[in-house]
């Protein structure tokens, strides 16, 4: 019977699209990988918070390193559950992609380049992951909560937090208004780049070439009636809003901080 539980639970985690009833948002199931997820996030950093600058970028590099291995194993699963030509389905070219590109440059990059996934992470990954742990959109609608997909994605994205709550408690990097640029060509070059593989293939990568019907983005898309403007909409926003909301709250702590010890 064990042997049978055992099979039938293997069989949940990596089942097919439809062949188990998907986990829906604001279920029971949902609010148990939240629970699990913040619960994860608080135990990591309590372990690290209180890292010096070369700790937390060594943190980062074995983060990143790990994340893209398990985004080489998604994309492969992705692409045997699918279609190499259903793109929307598997390429790391969505908002939250960022943690993995940002994570490569502040890692490994040198200058400018390492400025970019510096001010990427600090300013672009938290709120991008507290989104999605609240409204999943692209896993628990489809799958079950313990489905390996949607597994992965509340990790993914619980890492985001962690990493974007983890470089500002450290200070790791000190950002500044005019930072906006740095984070705003990342998210630039992969708008562009969504904005090409759209094309080839009838693509929604970034949300910006696409309805995604069921979320707020449909409000834009119908107000826009689709096309240039839209896709314009959509990439200045990812540009900008982000960075902007997390600074604002970055200031604010510091200010409560100093207050604090003052």
């Amino acid at each position: 019977m064990q042997i049978f539980n055992f099979r039938k639970k293997m069989k949940l985690l990596f089942s097919n699209i439809g062949e188990y009833k998907p986990c829906g948002i604001f279920t029971t199931g949902h609010f148990i990988l939240i629970a699990i997820t913040l619960a994860c996030i608080l135990i990591a950093l309590k372990f690290t918070y209180n890292q010096n600058k070369e700790e937390v970028h060594k943190i980062i590099k074995k983060i990143t390193i790990v994340m893209i291995i398990f985004e080489v194993m998604r994309i492969s699963y992705n692409i045997r559950q699918n279609s190499i030509y259903a793109v929307n389905t598997y390429m790391p070219l969505y908002y939250c992609s960022i943690l993995l590109y940002a994570g490569v440059l502040s890692s490994f990059g040198k200058g400018i380049l390492k400025k970019i996934g510096d001010v990427s992470l600090a300013t672009g990954t938290a709120i991008g992951g507290i989104i999605f742990i609240i409204y999943p959109s692209t896993s628990l609608p489809i799958y079950p909560a313990f489905h390996i997909l949607s597994i992965h994605s509340f990790l993914f994205h619980g890492i985001m937090i962690y990493l974007g709550i983890l470089v500002n408690k450290t200070r790791y990097v000190e950002i500044e208004k005019k930072d906006v640029i740095y984070f705003a060509s990342l998210i630039g070059i992969m708008s562009i780049a969504a904005l090409i593989i759209n094309n080839l293939f009838n693509g929604n990568l970034m949300f910006i070439s696409n309805n995604f019907p069921g979320t707020p983005i449909e409000f834009i898309y119908n107000l826009t009636n689709g096309g240039i403007l839209y896709s314009l909409i959509m990439i200045i926003s990812q540009m900008t809003i982000p960075f902007y909301i997390s600074y604002f709250f970055i200031k604010k702590s510091c200010c409560v901080s100093a207050q604090s010890n003052a």
